[in-house]
């Protein structure tokens, strides 16, 4: 007989109040279970969403054959045919430019100032300082910046005019700052490249700086020359909206924002860049994994989207899964950048996260209840 601290036997519990105990247990399990602050979760419950209350919050719409035009992406626009032709622009010099300058003497051998053409006549190179000034000889020294390189020959021929007898200029630039193309950003070897030995389209500049760095629907250029800025989507250059560059252009590759959110009964929730351009909702839930088999409610698949220019309110679209129909619907619904994809849990996972702790307190009970 097991005895207590004052010395009087201990009698075991009886069974009514060993039931007492673990019906007390259970009852203040099923309490915390009930209250949704207590259950774990990536968001709103099901109802809560489709409940009138939200109304007032955005517009819920389910998506089906009457409903889903507004929503469908559009179709692929085709590939144009045009090939850009690169026509060579004007190169106007600048600082920094490197210029050679061939000057040919035809006066009698031994009595000209300059090389005769027979014999290579004098070359100089010559680098246009930060002023836009070049130095010669019996030429002195010259600004050239904005000069076409026909103008800086004629101009060496002018100042050369009665020095010599037939003195000819002729001006090649070999090292180009002004005609050269910036390319920096996303891509795989940013620098400057030159024009020397053409004029370079958009897509020559990206490619002979690696090409970008992520997928094309992913990346927009913007393209800076001085007078104009724009911003392109890089798939839409390859689709046949390419152009030449004006000399001394810079081109920046940076990354869309082309991204959506995934939460809840999704195979990997969390940012994820849009499959593709023009993505659709079954193309963003493929890209995640899909549905969870064990624990997502396909009735409650939902998109939140935040309402186009004020005071425009957000919309929640609302798709059934089950219906066989909803996967040709899920093919069309466009999906757009910084949307948000919700799955909620079925209601059979949610029953489990509150029968599994009720279960665990009578295994508790019974354990307890065998001492």
């Amino acid at each position: 007989m097991i005895k207590s601290i004052s010395g009087l036997p201990l009698r075991p519990l009886n069974l009514s109040m060993r039931n007492s105990a673990v019906a007390g247990l259970m009852l203040v399990t099923l309490t915390l279970s009930g209250c949704s602050g207590v259950l774990s979760g990536a968001g709103p419950y099901k109802g809560d969403i489709e409940s009138k209350s939200q109304s007032t919050a955005y517009d819920l719409v389910d998506i089906n054959a009457n409903t889903i035009a507004p929503f469908m992406r559009p179709a692929t626009k085709p590939a144009k045919a045009k090939i850009t032709s690169p026509l060579a622009q004007s190169v106007r010099l600048m600082g920094g430019d490197v210029i050679n300058v061939l000057i040919t003497d035809n006066a009698p051998e031994g009595s000209g100032l300059f090389a005769p053409l027979s014999t290579g006549g004098t070359q100089l190179k010559v680098r246009i300082d930060d002023k836009g000034m070049i130095s010669l000889p019996y030429v002195g020294h010259q600004f050239v910046a904005g000069m076409t390189l026909i103008q800086v020959e004629d101009m060496i021929r002018q100042k050369l005019k009665g020095v010599t007898t037939d003195v000819q200029a002729h001006v090649d630039l070999v090292g180009d700052l002004s005609g050269s193309v910036l390319v920096a950003g996303a891509v795989k070897a940013p620098g400057r490249f030159s024009t020397l030995q053409g004029p370079l389209t958009l897509l020559d500049a990206v490619n002979q700086a690696g090409g970008p760095v992520m997928e094309p629907h992913l990346v927009n250029v913007t393209v800076r020359n001085g007078s104009q800025v724009k911003t392109f989507n890089y798939e839409d250059i390859l689709a046949g909206n390419n152009f030449v560059l004006k000399p001394n252009s810079e081109v920046v590759l940076d990354r869309a924002r082309q991204r959506f959110v995934a939460m809840g009964a999704v195979g990997e929730p969390g940012l994820h860049d849009l499959p593709s351009q023009n993505a659709s909702l079954l193309d963003a839930l493929g890209s995640v994994g899909g549905l969870k088999e064990v624990s997502a409610n396909p009735q409650g698949v939902f998109v939140f989207r935040m309402g186009e220019g004020y005071p425009a309110k957000p919309i929640v679209m609302r798709i059934d899964m089950r219906d066989p129909a909803a996967i040709f619907f899920a093919r069309q619904v466009i999906l757009k950048p910084d949307d948000t994809i919700y799955v909620t849990n079925a209601a059979v996972y949610e029953w489990q996260k509150i029968i599994t702790p009720i279960v665990q307190t009578m295994v508790l009970g019974r354990a307890v209840s065998t001492y």
